[in-house]
């Protein structure tokens, strides 16, 4: 099977061919750093996080760029209710992303640029688009006239008498009195007294929101690119805009493929999460109190398009998914002492087909659901593995090395931990059954697992006890 994405810009399936084999130039929309992000936020940062993963998997060497925008009327409102500047707004902040995203194994961009380290290319950009007719000032603002770009609408699919209706109703009566037509969008916003501001040929003001991305996108990617990735609810106006101005300035096709990430929701009636509404909660504050990890499992193996619904349900499936991973790894890990030389053919074949089946799921648009069912039908085939009286350690490593290997692509880390009290406490009960039913091989063999991490078993009269080991 051949990778196939779903392009929102012609909503269907495509198969994916990149501009230059071997390597894929990818976009994603980052934050606006004025607040900690919540989980709708960080949605899209995993989504596009394993779909990176996964391309990498596949052996594509991904240039990956999201941006920062460190300047806007939400940075201005944070820096003036905190006293501060909006420098120090966004350092706070940006610094709070990594540190969150870090905790949730998502892989470093290959670069995170912002706004303001790029004011002399944006305003070169706006130049151009000036130099060439497709924009204008009014009282230092300078707008677009999105009507000359032919296609200007079909990313969201929407008529252009739709879009003129609804610009209608969404900016103020002094900016429509400005524009030459209400679709007009904003390049550059004229400064008001006290705002963070730079010097234009066209006056002092600031960057408007859709021309940094456009404007590090082509500088740090190239003027075609093969992904741009963000929410759902950018495609219009954000990236319509983006593809816009993008495409009329190099003349040449923005993007090659759109993809769009579904909503969180929330409650009973699955409203969105979003800071508007006040029914979101950060990241920062959720890590507090629930394994990084299993949120990561939680939020990764949805199918980026589809929406996910958060819940403590779903925070405490994701932990038990996790803990049954966790485990099999171990299981696997454990028997490796006692290993034979050699392979168990047919145990290979079994591991190389589920293999195949993931690889089939996951390059239908990546289909995480069905790509990490088969993730767990490995870890299930691996405990039945561990459990056999002998193995070989060529069949361990091969399922070791691609448990760890697909695990990873959904940013899942599995290690050998120091085993905790309660898998003890379960490892015991089910020796003693095994003991009743005259079962000594299970019984030998869950003491030696215990005791290769380091727990030594005591059996007394009054039971069976035990204490950890701890070496120097």
């Amino acid at each position: 099977m051949v990778l196939k994405v779903f392009n929102s810009l012609n909503n269907q399936l495509e198969v994916f061919e990149p501009l230059e084999a071997g390597k894929i130039k990818m976009y994603v929309c980052g934050p606006t750093v004025y607040n900690y992000i919540h989980i709708g936020n960080a949605r899209s940062v995993v989504a596009f996080d394993t779909i990176r993963r996964y391309l990498e998997y596949l052996g594509y060497q991904v240039d990956f760029v999201s941006n920062f925008t460190d300047v806007d009327d939400k940075m201005i409102q944070a820096a003036t209710a905190d006293q501060t500047s909006v420098k120090q707004i966004a350092k706070k902040y940006i610094a709070a992303f990594y540190a969150d995203t870090n905790a949730l194994n998502v892989k470093p961009a290959t670069n995170n640029p912002r706004a303001t380290e790029n004011i002399p290319e944006i305003i070169t950009f706006i130049q151009s688009l000036l130099d060439k007719g497709y924009a204008y000032v009014v009282d230092q603002n300078v707008y677009i006239r999105a009507r000359r770009f032919p296609s200007y609408g079909q990313l969201s699919h929407q008529a252009l008498a739709d879009l003129e209706t609804g610009a209608s109703q969404h900016v103020s009566k002094t900016e429509l009195n400005q524009k030459e037509d209400p679709i007009d969008f904003t390049l550059w916003k004229a400064a008001k007294p006290g705002e963070i501001s730079w010097e234009t040929p066209w006056g002092t003001g600031r960057p408007g929101w859709h021309i940094e991305c456009s404007v590090m996108a082509t500088k740090y990617l190239g003027s075609t690119i093969d992904i741009h990735g963000g929410g759902i609810d950018l495609e219009f106006p954000h990236h319509e805009n983006e593809r816009a101005q993008s495409e009329a300035k190099t003349g040449q096709q923005f993007v090659k493929y759109w993809l769009h990430n579904g909503f969180v929701t929330v409650g009973a009636t699955d409203e969105k999460m979003s800071k508007s509404l006040g029914n979101f909660v950060t990241v920062h504050e959720l890590l507090n109190k629930v394994d990084p990890q299993a949120l990561r499992l939680m939020m990764s193996t949805t199918q980026y398009r589809r929406p996910i619904r958060f819940s403590q349900a779903a925070l405490d499936e994701a932990s038990i998914n996790l803990k049954k991973l966790q485990t099999a790894y171990q299981n696997l890990h454990y028997r490796l002492a006692g290993a034979l030389v050699g392979t168990d053919f047919k145990f290979d074949q079994k591991v190389r087909q589920l293999q195949a089946d993931f690889q089939d799921a996951m390059d239908l648009d990546f289909n995480v659901q069905n790509g990490i069912a088969k993730v767990y039908e490995l870890a299930k085939l691996g405990n039945v593995y561990a459990g056999e009286p002998t193995v070989f350690a060529d069949s361990l490593n091969l399922i070791l090395h691609d448990l760890a290997c697909l695990a990873g692509i959904f940013g899942i880390q599995l290690k050998i931990d120091q085993i905790d009290d309660e898998t003890i406490t379960e490892l015991l009960k089910e020796r003693e059954a095994a003991r009743a039913r005259h079962d000594f091989a299970k019984s030998d063999q869950i003491r030696d697992q215990l005791s290769s991490q380091g727990i030594i078993l005591e059996d007394t009269a009054q039971g069976t006890r035990y204490r950890r080991e701890f070496h120097s």
